[in-house]
């Protein structure tokens, strides 16, 4: 997986990257069982600090994406984490505010639908 770093970006780089391997997982870009690069090879290859990548992986463990093992190292889970309540929660703030956004933007409903839907294929197809 190519995984590119936006800088100049108002969001934060280990969150860029926290959402770049969500995306990769979903796609079937990492596959459950699969061991992710060292904090130490990722940092270098993308030319981050290596506590950022450290910090981004533990978030993904707390999150339950991912297992974190001394000599394997950072392992996507063979069990993905579940839509609980608190994430369907967070889920409905967030879609929230980007309809809220999008409608003030004039983006209509049908067309909002239309693009959620495309995005979601994309998802689909991949796996």
């Amino acid at each position: 997986m190519l995984i590119k770093i936006e800088f100049e970006s108002d969001i934060p780089i280990y969150e860029q990257l926290k959402r770049q391997i969500i995306m990769g997982i979903a796609k079937g870009e990492f596959k459950p069982g699969e061991e992710l690069p060292s904090v130490r090879q990722l940092s270098g290859d993308i030319g981050i600090n290596l506590h950022t990548v450290n910090k981004t992986y533990n978030i993904l463990k707390e999150e339950g994406y991912l297992t974190i093992n001394r000599r394997k190292g950072a392992m996507v889970k063979d069990e993905l984490p579940d839509a609980k309540e608190e994430y369907i929660h967070i889920l409905k703030d967030e879609l929230s505010y980007l309809i809220a956004d999008a409608k003030n933007r004039g983006i209509n409903m049908e067309d909002f639908s239309k693009i959620c839907l495309d995005i979601y294929s994309e998802f689909e197809k991949e796996v």
